[in-house]
């Protein structure tokens, strides 16, 4: 045999047709397997609560997302960022929501959302991926722990989770059920192809279950979920115009009685080290869609009786510096802003201890102090909505947390 020849030992797999119907073989096991099944082993069942954690990648302004005008050093503190091309929305005598964020506001005004505002992690060294390590770990420094504290926290209920990504994020990493879903862009199978590949892989079981598995997997899917478009990728995660599609199909897993008890989200884009305040820029732009995707969540999640079943937790790794920089825009700074929504949130308000923002009052003179652990957000939803232990949350899902007390956010 010619040692430059790479060609099958089997002379049946030369033929070009042969060639094309294996790479349509692995195509179609592909398309077909990127949509899991909702009918789900470890799913939370009929009536059952439901949590949803969107993760904004890159550090959100949570000045500019949330500003607090009412603050008498504000303008002065922000500069050109205290302008905006609309007036803010108005939630209390501090803070405001800015005008891009209409769908929460509405939903702030039903009392179906709070803003804690001035919160953050224990890690305060301005890392994306140290930060993004900590807020996903549950610890307090960087690689501390290599698995998620929502990960634990299913794990402790039996519960089941998903990720709207292609792979499993930190987050919901360790013992825990998870699966992932994300939009396919390879085309549908035609029935002949799929009957081809039946009979080829007759003889494989390995082949055969796995083709099977992945028929199963697309039967199980709703017609609605079988339209989607590809989802766009920033280097940090799925871009804000993703958003929308993610939160749309998070909605219809989350609302069927079978579905996943805890879903978790991304949007990549927020590192607004420039032109911060231009109200076509990446940071209007990506709340803008954040608001759409949230509204979106939920509609899809009030068509039935889950959005009142529902908590949604929105959290970025840190903040931004309160002054403008020299491209104006912000850099990485600390205390930041999160918003906890749904049906079962006793919303309405602005939680916070707020620091205030003159130069004497900021975390080493440059950013907004936090005053609330972001893990007092976490354990709050935890506890009182998916019915975590309290020993469980300080020593397994938070490890050593004992003294971060959990936040009342939920519906008495």
């Amino acid at each position: 045999m010619n040692p430059n020849d790479r060609s099958p030992a089997n002379p049946s797999l030369r033929s070009p047709g042969r060639r094309r119907l294996f790479t349509a073989a692995a195509a179609v096991t592909g398309s077909l397997a990127a949509w899991p099944t909702l009918t789900l082993a470890g799913a939370a069942g009929p009536g059952a609560n439901r949590l949803v954690l969107v993760i904004l990648r890159g550090g959100l302004d949570g000045l500019g997302a949330a500003p607090a005008l009412g603050d008498p050093d504000f303008a002065a503190a922000r500069g050109p960022l205290g302008q905006f091309a609309a007036p803010p929305l108005r939630v209390d005598a501090t803070v405001s929501l800015h005008p891009n964020l209409v769908e929460l506001h509405a939903m702030v005004g039903r009392g179906e959302a709070t803003i804690v505002h001035a919160v953050g992690l224990p890690y305060r060294d301005r890392s994306h991926f140290d930060a993004q390590q900590v807020l996903e770990s549950g610890g307090t420094r960087p690689y501390e722990l290599s698995t998620g504290w929502l990960g634990r926290a299913l794990a402790a209920g039996g519960s089941k989770g998903l990720a709207l990504n292609t792979t499993v994020p930190l987050v919901l990493r360790g013992r825990a059920d998870v699966d992932t879903w994300a939009p396919s862009v390879l085309p549908d199978p035609s029935a002949d192809l799929v009957a081809r590949l039946e009979r080829m892989y007759a003889g494989d079981p390995a082949l055969a279950t796995a083709l099977e598995r992945a028929r199963q997997l697309r039967a199980d899917t709703p017609s609605t979920m079988q339209e989607a478009a590809p989802v766009a990728m920033a280097a940090n995660g799925p871009r804000p115009g993703a958003f929308v599609v993610l939160a749309r199909r998070a909605a219809e897993f989350l609302a069927a009685a079978n579905g996943p008890q805890a879903a978790v989200l991304e949007i990549g884009g927020w590192d607004t080290h420039a032109n911060q305040a231009n109200p076509n820029g990446p940071l209007a732009n990506g709340l803008r869609q954040l608001d759409l995707g949230l509204a979106e969540l939920r509609s899809g999640l009030a068509a039935g009786d889950a959005w009142s079943r529902t908590a949604v937790v929105v959290v970025s790794e840190f903040g931004r510096e309160v002054a403008v920089n020299g491209t104006l825009g912000t850099d990485h700074g600390t205390g930041g802003v999160a918003f906890v929504l749904g049906g079962a949130i006793n919303g309405g308000r602005t939680v916070a201890n707020w620091p205030g923002l003159a130069k004497g009052q900021r975390y080493e003179g440059r950013d907004l102090r936090i005053t609330t652990d972001v893990r007092a957000v976490l354990k709050g939803v935890l506890a009182d909505h998916l019915k975590i232990a309290t020993r469980t949350l300080d020593a397994e899902v938070f490890p050593d947390s004992a003294k971060v007390r959990p936040l009342s956010l939920l519906r008495g």
